[in-house]
């Protein structure tokens, strides 16, 4: 089962992503600011992070670079997930950044298919193994 890190500073942001994640059949953690996210990469070895860029205690791109640069996460594929535009996108592939997927296109108001449908490719494209459930889709 692909495991994901989600980290995002908004409660209900981050309660709605995790349950639509769960409920496709990823297992998902949580952390609401980038220390945690950091501790949390480091103890579950996720095989993908969901990052926002705006968080507290440390920014998106410092956790990029923090996990980058610490050979026990390095490997794992960081996916910015954020409300910042996409003009962000090539200095954060450059700093390690695997994808970049911008909140308002996903229409996350509207449902958690967008975001889905986006990481199934995403997890394809790393050969990870894709739940079950979304298979069939």
């Amino acid at each position: 089962m692909t495991k994901i890190l989600l980290v995002d500073d908004s409660k209900f942001l981050r309660l709605a992503t995790e349950r639509a994640l769960s409920r496709a059949g990823y297992e998902v953690c949580t952390a609401s600011d980038g220390q945690a996210a950091l501790e949390l990469a480091r103890e579950r070895k996720p095989d993908v992070i969901l990052l926002d860029m705006l968080l507290p205690k440390m920014t998106g791109p410092d956790v990029l670079k923090a996990l980058k640069n610490d050979p026990a996460t390095a490997s794992i594929a960081v996916i910015v997930f954020t409300g910042l535009s996409q003009k962000n996108a090539a200095r954060l592939q450059q700093d390690g950044a695997f994808a970049f997927l911008e909140k308002s296109a996903l229409e996350l108001d509207k449902g958690s298919g967008a975001l889905l449908a986006a990481l199934a490719g995403i997890v394809q494209t790393l050969n990870l193994q894709l739940p079950v459930g979304m298979l069939a889709k």
